[in-house]
Formats: structure tokens, C-alpha cells, sequence
């Protein structure tokens, strides 16, 4: 627009506007609440606060205002302010925003004077990038106190593993070379994580895993170690739940039968008297049929004159065959159908599990 006579006369000029792809365009969405990262930088994770922000902005193609690629466009005195020089005022002023929504408000005192995004992001660097060694030291330190956890799942012990692994990788990256010495290097390091990865495994649980993945000629890869050892939880988790469903309807069997031979038959909703053998502190029998009290006895009976093992009825064997007869008749007798009284009472059992379980994951 031009002034003429004092009457405005439009320009035959085009309307100027910054393309989308320019680093200088800024999307009517964006805001300076944005949040770049849920990383928060604290002062002592510089390291994984930097690669977050990076990312982000790369995301948002302002990836060049940190680096100081884009520079500020030059105003000589008396000149009025270009399109790009607006421009990349506000997106220098969108970046300083983003910048301080991601580092701890104690910190902001620190960075409340710097000019331009560059300047904030070198000070950042030069300040908390230097002096690596200990980092790696307590990082390495973590990595070798890794162990899983009781209770703990395969997912959270390799998820705390991966990020020890891939913080220590940004302090030590693998040379590009063209004689292919990078990929033995690489191969390496992918074995040294796996082994890393067994010998944290518990191992009650995983030691036969283990021990089969390591009688292989080769050392399987990561991907497929992991897939295995979460294979076989989810497998002892399955198992897990049928063992309990045999518990809740013996427990419902034996009360069944303590009620009845009391005159008394347990109602729905109430509780049903657990049953714990004082011999071996498990549930659902007594210390009389306490098969562990029994096996232990059993050991002497079989023994000869020279404490040699007898045979056949009066020595182990006679005796297992003797215990897995009875469990075999026990079994027989639970398998028979229940009552309309004892699936009421299994039912209950099961939705007292489920909700135990239900309220500890939550």
C-alpha cells in the first residue's frame, strides 16, 4: 500500500507470505504452552533432555535455530522490518518459549537473559555437557546392579535395562568406517546385551531359558532372547491361573465338606474357613494327609538291615506308588461335579481374586 495525495492506493504486488517449508513458518496451531518433551531437564539429565528436545524440533523444522543455521536477518537504521526478519522474531520467540516449558522452573533464573535460542542452548551445553566420565561411571555402576526384581515382569526389567543402554550410547557412538570393522563392533555389543540381559534374569524362574539359549552354537540375537524368556511368563502366568482355579474349587470342596459335617452350609458372599496344614504351612488339608509329613516318614521304612533301600511295598517306591494312588483317588473325587451350594461358593472365591487382582494393578 502507497500513499498518494493522501488517498491509499493498492500495489500491484503480490501479498508475501512465508512458505510451509521455510524453518521461518510458524503454524497457526502452534502456541507458546506447547510442550516439546515430557522429559523435564533438572540440571543432571542433560544428556536425554537434549536428545528429547532435538527431536521435537526437528519435528517442528526448527531443528535450525539451536544450531544457529538460520541466522537473524540484518535491519539497517532507519529501515523497516523485512517479512523474514518478523518471521524469525517470532519463531526465535516460539523456540525460547518451548525451551523453557521443558527445564525445571529453579533453572529459568539462569537462562531469563539470553537473546536468542542459540545463545540458550550453547549456555545449556558448555554447562551441564561437560564432565561425561562420572556419568558414565554411575551409568555402567547401574548396569551391572541390574537384576530383576521379585514380582517384577520380563517388560519392566528390559525397559530398565534399554534405557541404561541407550544412554551409554550416546556417550559412546561406533565409527562409520568403510572396511566393515563398525559391524563386527556393533555384533559385539548386541551379544554383550544379551548376556547382560540373561544374567539379570531371575534365576528360579528363567534359569532353564537361560541355560537352553546358551547351549546354542550362536548367540541369538536380542529380539528373539527377549521374545523367548516373555513367551515363557506368559506361559507360567497362564499356568498360574489354572493352579488357582484347582485351589479355589478344592477350598470349595473341603469347606463343603467341614460345613456339612458341622450341619452348617456356607452361604453366598460369606467367607469360607481356610484350611493351612501346620506342617508345611500350605492350604486346603491337614497335617494328618500332609503329603510332605508322609514322604519324609516313608524315607526310613524302605531301608534294609545295612541301610540299603528296600523294594516294593516298604521302600520308595512302594511308597510313592502308595502317595500317587491316593492322589489319583483324590483327584477322582474332586473331579465329580459340584453342587449348586459349591458353585456358589467357587464363584465367590473367583471374583475375591479377581478383585485382589484387579485392585493391585490399578
Amino acid at each position: 500500500m502507497t500513499k498518494e495525495d493522501g488517498i491509499p492506493i493498492k500495489s500491484d504486488k503480490k501479498y508475501e507470505s512465508i512458505p510451509p517449508s521455510s524453518p521461518l513458518y510458524l503454524h497457526p496451531s502452534e502456541s507458546p504452552n506447547l510442550s516439546l518433551s515430557q522429559i523435564i531437564f533438572d540440571g543432571n539429565n542433560y544428556a536425554l533432555w537434549a536428545d528429547a528436545i532435538r527431536n521435537g524440533l526437528d519435528a517442528k523444522n526448527k531443528l535450525n535455530f539451536i544450531e544457529g543455521t538460520v541466522k537473524k536477518p540484518v535491519i539497517l537504521e532507519g529501515e523497516e522490518e523485512t517479512l523474514e526478519a518478523v518471521a524469525w522474531r517470532q519463531c526465535n520467540a516460539m523456540v525460547k518459549a518451548w525451551l523453557r516449558n521443558a527445564i525445571d522452573p529453579k533453572l529459568h533464573p539462569s537462562i531469563a537473559f539470553s537473546g536468542t535460542v542459540v545463545e540458550i542452548w550453547k549456555e545449556l551445553r558448555d554447562r551441564y555437557a561437560t564432565g561425561n566420565a562420572p556419568r558414565v561411571h554411575q551409568l555402567k555402576n547401574d548396569l551391572n546392579e541390574c537384576k530383576q526384581k521379585k514380582n517384577q515382569s520380563v517388560v519392566e526389567y528390559y525397559t530398565q535395562l534399554k534405557s541404561i543402554w541407550d544412554e551409554l550410547a550416546n556417550y559412546s557412538a561406533v565409527p562409520q568406517c568403510t572396511c566393515g570393522a563398525s559391524a563386527a563392533i556393533i555384533k559385539e555389543k548386541e551379544e554383550e546385551k544379551v548376556h547382560q540381559f540373561l544374567m539379570g534374569l531371575d534365576n528360579n524362574l528363567y534359569g532353564h531359558v537361560r541355560s537352553n539359549l546358551l547351549m546354542e552354537d550362536e548367540v541369538a540375537s536380542l529380539s528373539r532372547v527377549y521374545a523367548i524368556v516373555l513367551r515363557e511368563e506368559r506361559h507360567r502366568a497362564i499356568t498360574k491361573e489354572k493352579e488357582e482355579l484347582a485351589e479355589a474349587a478344592m477350598a470349595v470342596r473341603l469347606t463343603g465338606s467341614v460345613n456339612n459335617s458341622d450341619g452348617e452350609s456356607a452361604k453366598d458372599g460369606e467367607n469360607t474357613k481356610v484350611i493351612r496344614c501346620t506342617y508345611c504351612n500350605k492350604l486346603w488339608h491337614t497335617e494328618d494327609n500332609c503329603w510332605e509329613k508322609l514322604r519324609i516318614k516313608g524315607r526310613g521304612r524302605g531301608r534294609g538291615r545295612h541301610g540299603s533301600r528296600g523294594r516294593g511295598g516298604r521302600g520308595r517306591g512302594g511308597f510313592n506308588q502308595q502317595a500317587h494312588a491316593a492322589a489319583v483317588k483324590e483327584g477322582e473325587s474332586q473331579s465329580q461335579a459340584f453342587t449348586a451350594d459349591e458353585m456358589i461358593q467357587l464363584r465367590s472365591l473367583l471374583n475375591n481374586k479377581a478383585e485382589k487382582r484387579s485392585v493391585k494393578h490399578v
